[in-house]
């Protein structure tokens, strides 16, 4: 979805999303058309000219992808104009595919892109109405951080001219954020700011960024840059340039952004759900349907939230008597929360430990995958400036050029809230056989439309991810069975996050109370805990897509392995799984059936 809409995902730029319609043929805006289909003409073909149209509406998007053209300088319009263009492009492309293309003619594969794309500009459509009650700065997807994040870890410097559009993308950081900060300060007149305690995160990252002066980590990073060019690389670059552009331009939109968050600080909302906003239940309804690409109902997904946390809950209990414990499991739970054995003492150990971990599961791959990462992976720990605020772990996609390989973030801030017991899990959740063995595949399907390539489905992503910590069981690791109770201390995370999210945003609960249900039902530091909450209170619905995609994964496989017997071929499966690429659950369930069909065939 659109920027605007859910904040600053700058992540999600890659693909256009959100709804109106408009007449195939009619321009959109900045030279941009909607083309309709030729006599003949291949649909993927229509595909390829929505994908070009809707990379020359996003610059962003073109640098995620590795490109460098006139655009690299450029930060794109953050306008609800340009939303509304973005919208209309993936609707009218919709329309005409529609219109044009019979999905009974086309080839399984080309039907297969029909029914996906299909589906995307239904999921949009559904959110559109709604696409002004996202916050446009909060602590886990913020403009305010994910701007810097953006220059320091996808504007690549190796010449003078992409230096010199680092330089004019730190002078447009003023532009930009003057405008969302308009939007934000609209957005709060209608009722639409995250609870009041979001601002203190939000202020600090601001701060950190003014607080340093010309050694910020925007300059720092400019200037580190520049300085691996050589001498012929940097030949003409003008000293002091970027530092000017800064002051001239980016740090008084930085400060007026900061007077804004502390106005509205003041007074900002005491609740935690989006159920306050006029239409909230109608928007977590639609969140949830297009996170898990299912109708489960808000109350549906609570309960089997529930009825998970009870499953795993028995799970550890075999585990306690596995390594002699005597207490209860809330008791078990307190001893690996706080005994100092469960923790790091310093962050190079952790990132040595994760990496050794990394090593041993690649070499494991092939026994159970046919087709494999092409990518490189580095792990790397988030960036000072913003680890107080980001999230615990994330994944960056590598580049389809090869330039940047996919990346590992840990936050390491508070080594306290990363336990031991848990590395392993969120290794191989975050790096592989997870986030970056599935987007290195998807990266790498050269014969897909490229919103296949490189759009995305929650459920099957997040859904994937989950999975992939449980096959490292299967796959023969954790050993330690501490490292294994933090496996499933992991999954209990994700099945107890279906009960506070519909807790928080569709039974009203207060952020205090989602706390205390972590801190009753799961085995995380209460700093994770905190963390975990909040992030779940400005991003609501998302979290639910983890459990719900990989439970139907899971059910897939057992569905292939009991009706294929000794016929039945893990690596196989993956496969069905993996080059795809995304894809809604229900088609998931239906490209495993028909390979089994298959399989039973030959």
């Amino acid at each position: 979805m659109h920027l605007r809409q859910v904040g600053i995902s700058i992540a999600a730029l890659a693909l256009a999303s959100c709804a109106t319609t408009q007449p195939v043929g009619q321009t959109t805006g900045n030279d941009v058309a909607v083309v309709a289909p030729q006599p003949g003409q291949d649909l993927g073909q229509l595909f390829e000219t929505y994908d070009a149209q809707q990379l020359a509406l996003s610059p962003l998007s073109k640098a995620y992808r590795g490109i460098r053209d006139e655009d690299y300088s450029r930060w794109g319009d953050f306008s609800d104009a340009a939303e509304a263009r973005e919208e209309a492009l993936l609707q009218s492309t919709a329309a005409a595919m529609r219109t044009n293309y019979d999905l009974a003619e086309l080839s399984p594969e080309d039907a297969l892109s029909y029914r996906l794309f299909d589906a995307m500009a239904d999921r949009s459509a559904a959110l559109f109405p709604f696409r002004d009650y996202g916050y446009v700065f909060d602590q886990m997807r913020g403009a305010q951080s994910q701007l810097p994040a953006f220059l320091i870890n996808i504007h690549r410097v190796d010449d003078a001219e992409s230096a010199q559009a680092y330089v004019s993308r730190i002078a447009g950081l003023g532009e930009v954020i003057d405008t969302l900060t308009a939007e934000s300060r609209e957005r709060a007149a209608a009722g639409v700011m995250p609870p009041d305690w979001v601002y203190p995160y939000v202020v600090s990252d601001i701060e950190n960024l003014l607080a340093a002066g010309d050694d910020n980590a925007i300059l720092e990073d400019y200037r580190k840059k520049v300085a691996a060019l050589d001498a012929a690389e940097s030949a003409g670059l003008e000293q002091g340039a970027a530092t000017r552009a800064w002051n001239a331009n980016a740090r008084p939109a930085y400060q007026r952004l900061l007077a804004e968050m502390k106005r509205q600080q003041a007074i900002a909302p005491t609740q935690d759900g989006i159920w306050r906003f006029p239409q909230g239940a109608e928007y977590y309804r639609a969140l949830l349907a297009n996170y898990t690409t299912t109708d489960l109902t808000p109350d549906q997904i609570h309960q089997i939230g529930l009825d998970n946390v009870s499953r795993i809950h028995d799970e550890m209990r075999a585990i306690m008597e596995q390594v002699g414990f005597e207490g209860t499991l809330q008791q078990f739970f307190e001893f690996t929360r706080t005994d100092e054995r469960f923790y790091y003492d310093d962050r190079e150990t952790y990132l040595a430990d994760a990496q050794a971990k990394l090593a041993a599961m690649e070499a494991r791959l092939p026994e159970f995958f046919s087709t494999l990462p092409t990518d490189p992976l580095v792990i790397k720990p988030v960036e000072a400036f913003r680890e107080k605020s980001a999230g615990k772990a994330f994944y960056q996609r590598p580049a389809p050029d090869g330039s940047r390989p996919g990346t590992y973030y840990v936050n390491l801030y508070n080594l306290d809230d990363m336990s031991k017991n848990e590395l392993e899990a969120l290794a191989y959740h975050e790096g592989l056989p997870g986030h970056h063995l599935q987007l290195s595949i998807q990266t790498q399907l050269g014969d897909v439309p490229p919103f296949r390539r490189f759009g995305g489905v929650t459920a099957y992503s997040e859904g994937w991810g989950l999975y992939s910590e449980e096959l490292g069981k299967d796959m023969g690791f954790y050993t330690d069975p501490y490292s294994d109770f933090g496996r499933l201390g992991m999954e209990l995370w994700r099945a107890a996050r279906l009960v506070v999210d519909t807790g928080l945003h569709h039974k009203r609960w207060s952020r205090e109370e989602a706390i205390q249900y972590l801190t009753d039902n799961t085995p995380n530091p209460d700093g994770d805990i905190r963390k975990a909450i909040e992030r779940y209170a400005v991003y609501p619905g998302q979290a639910t897509a983890y459990m719900i995609g990989k439970l139907k994964i899971m059910e897939l496989r057992d569905r292939a392995r009991t009706q294929l017997g000794d016929e039945f071929d893990i690596r196989a499966f993956h496969d069905v799984i993996l080059t795809s690429g995304p894809v809604p659950l229900s088609i998931m369930e239906e490209n495993v059936d028909a390979w089994i069909a298959e399989v039973k065939a030959n």
